[in-house]
């Protein structure tokens, strides 16, 4: 069971507060100058270069037991699950995601291992136990 929390805003939240991050760099078409690494670091792709990244994919894992968490999709009418998603939004301890699915182009898969779907999803930050960042890439849904 994930834990209460009548907090209006996201003032407690430390996912959200990371999340918030990550969509305002989303957001941003500047560089920034290397200063870290993380989550939470100041600028999207392994270095600040002239790769155009967009999108530092997320996984969730559950507050009550651990587990990834793991939403449907459809893409060329073929269904699955993923792990991987692109936050697009956060609101108090709210965050809307869209689901991101391995790339079927092998020949691309390396430079872009995602493809965005048209699947979205609104959880609740509460209940996540913990957020991993993967290496950031470009989707072509911005």
């Amino acid at each position: 069971m994930c834990p209460e929390n009548n907090n209006t805003n996201n003032e407690n939240c430390c996912i959200a507060n990371i999340l918030e991050v990550i969509v305002k760099l989303q957001d941003r078409s500047e560089k920034f100058d290397c200063l870290g690494d993380g989550c939470d670091r100041p600028f999207l792709g392994p270095t600040p270069s002239t790769v155009c990244y967009n999108t530092r994919p997320v996984t969730f894992y559950r507050c009550s037991d651990g587990e990834l968490w793991a939403f449907p999709y459809t893409l060329n009418a073929i269904a699955g699950t993923s792990t991987v998603f692109r936050c697009e939004h956060v609101e108090g301890c709210c965050a809307t995601c869209r689901v991101l699915a391995e790339n079927p182009d092998t020949t691309t898969a390396s430079a872009t291992p995602y493809v965005p779907t048209d699947s979205f999803f609104t959880i609740n930050l509460n209940c996540v136990g913990a957020l991993r960042c993967l290496p950031d890439t470009f989707i072509a849904c911005s």
